[in-house]
């Protein structure tokens, strides 16, 4: 399957959609990670792992959108979108809301016993897959134009995290993982069922108003280097999981 698409073939909008589900379902899907986990076939200490270091990615989540608002055109239709994110990241204000706070219940109902240093940070350090993933996403934007920006957080990321942190949520339901004890989930399905169709909302406005040829292969074209780049942490965590 090709991903590589001519300006008629990327016409509108819905079809760059339509060429990045396929570029999800190459690189996320059908990869290792989530073959593996929906499988049922992580053992308990290659869970742990994950749920350690996907922390470290969440933790990270709201310096990624502050770099991209750093990108965006100084008009408030193009950085409210993604401030409105950054809240959510916050729990909008609300106590124990926080994204941070959401995921601590998913990490403790993984192992009880994970250890945190008082800003609730895991005493295991952030590995290689998470880090690189990580300073990609940031020195990406430093050199991003608006457009690259917000396709970058919007057809790179937020389009298809809802779908893909339902599947999360799905794998982590298999049995295996529960025999000791029912895991936390909550973090994963406010994800996938309110949150990212949002986020996704506010920032196809913005890409809806720029559907000449040049702009949308602009926005392909970074959605999948993008979302690839995000693929990748999944398969290398897979390898550091797998090699515990």
């Amino acid at each position: 399957m090709s991903l590589s698409f001519t300006p008629e073939q990327l016409g509108s909008l819905e079809l760059v959609e339509q060429a990045m589900n396929q570029v999800v379902q190459r690189y996320f899907y059908d990869g290792q990670f989530f073959q593996t986990l929906r499988n049922g076939d992580y053992s308990m200490l290659q869970l742990r792992y994950f749920a350690i270091q996907y922390s470290y990615y969440s933790r990270h989540f709201p310096r990624v959108l502050g770099a991209a608002i750093s990108a965006m055109e100084p008009r408030s239709t193009w950085w409210v979108p993604l401030a409105d994110n950054l809240w959510d990241e916050a729990g909008r204000g609300i106590r124990g809301h926080s994204h941070e706070a959401l995921y601590r219940t998913f990490l403790h109902s993984v192992d009880p016993t994970i250890e945190l240093d008082p800003y609730g940070i895991p005493l295991v350090p952030m590995s290689c897959a998470v880090s690189e993933a990580i300073s990609e996403f940031i020195t990406f934007f430093h050199h991003a134009k608006p457009l690259e920006a917000m396709a970058a957080v919007g057809l790179g990321s937020e389009f298809f995290a809802g779908a893909v942190m339902g599947t999360i949520s799905e794998g982590l339901r298999h049995a295996t993982y529960h025999r000791a004890h029912s895991l936390d989930l909550t973090f994963w399905d406010v994800h996938a069922e309110e949150h990212e169709p949002r986020h996704y909302q506010l920032c196809k406005e913005i890409l809806a108003q720029c559907e000449d040829a040049g702009s949308l292969h602009i926005m392909y074209e970074t959605g999948k280097k993008i979302a690839i780049s995000e693929a990748m942490m999944y398969a290398n965590l897979h390898d550091e999981m797998i090699a515990l």
